[in-house]
């Protein structure tokens, strides 16, 4: 907490606290609404008692949190799914809010899809999702509008070159494999910490040159990327500028962020849904439609950068 500032008064405080890397850290002064926000990211370099104390220490003092760098839920073929483990992180703030992304994203992201089909013509399109099933808004949109889908849960999660070619397939993981998934430390299956900085090749780097688009998580997409990337269009949602360097090096011609820049940087999801609801005043989780709602007050669109 050492140097830590609370907002100034009148603004809303989003923190999140993430288990991914402190060099990815932000703090940004947004107006939003006429309503001023801290928008802020608080890494731990995957050091989940600092996570811990930090949610404890600042319980009661911002007015949501986002949990980074994990899932407490993941939201699959209609059914909700919590890590054991997360809930266990999450339960030292008993009064502000925690949310991590998972309803922002069954969204957020099926919404961008849609808005992105005039532009990428989804049915022209092959397109790999590192991983779907923490992204499941996304994967059903992308299989509506047409796209040629590989879902990449059992090749990148587990290094087993099993590629999962249709919804009902992934529907079929989801139900079998989540309920044991979520009883096991994540950290089994995201990177954190100094993993979100490596990159690993494996059984799946080969439907990196099949694709057309890369689609899902940041790191993820990052950890198991090959050098030569040229052409490529990612879409994700988490964006600094070292990324941007990282994938103009590699020869991506265009990258979108499921939502634009808000300050100097895209944040994730769980910032994005933890400013939703200090927003609404609500105490809470939101709806669907309480998201959608927000989402069109705000005027959040897909951003769309020609790195070519």
């Amino acid at each position: 907490m050492s140097g830590w500032q609370p907002a100034p008064a009148g603004f809303k405080h989003v923190v999140s606290v993430s288990l991914g890397g402190s060099k990815r850290n932000a703090r940004e002064e947004i107006s939003v609404l006429g309503q001023p926000f801290v928008l802020e990211r608080i890494g731990t370099d995957g050091d989940a008692r600092k996570a811990a104390a930090l949610f404890q220490a600042l319980d009661g003092r911002v007015d949501a949190f986002g949990l980074g760098g994990a899932d407490l839920y993941v939201i699959a073929a209609g059914r909700r799914y919590t890590f054991t483990n997360v809930r266990k992180l999450v339960s030292h703030a008993k009064l502000t809010p925690v949310l991590d992304g998972s309803g922002l994203k069954n969204t957020l992201e099926r919404d961008a899809v849609r808005q992105l089909d005039p532009l990428l013509n989804w049915r022209s399109q092959k397109v790999l999702m590192v991983s779907a099933v923490d992204r499941f808004g996304m994967a059903e949109a992308l299989a509506q509008h047409g796209a040629d889908v590989v879902y990449g849960d059992i090749v990148f999660g587990l290094n087993m070159d099993v590629p999962l070619r249709s919804l009902g397939a992934l529907r079929r993981v989801a139900q079998l494999a989540l309920p044991a998934i979520t009883k096991l430390p994540q950290d089994w299956f995201y990177p954190t910490g100094a993993k979100q900085e490596t990159s690993v090749a494996g059984k799946g780097t080969r439907y990196y040159a099949w694709a057309d688009v890369i689609a899902g998580d940041t790191h993820y997409a990052k950890r198991y990327a090959p050098r030569d990337l040229t052409g490529k269009t990612i879409l994700t949602q988490t964006i600094t500028e070292a990324d941007r360097v990282w994938m103009k090096e590699r020869g991506v011609a265009r990258l979108i962020t499921t939502t634009p820049r808000m300050g100097s940087r895209n944040f994730a999801t769980n910032v994005l849904e933890a400013f939703f609801v200090a927003l609404s005043g609500k105490r809470a989780a939101l709806s669907e439609g309480e998201y959608l709602h927000y989402i069109r007050e705000v005027g959040f669109k897909p951003e769309i950068n020609e790195l070519g």
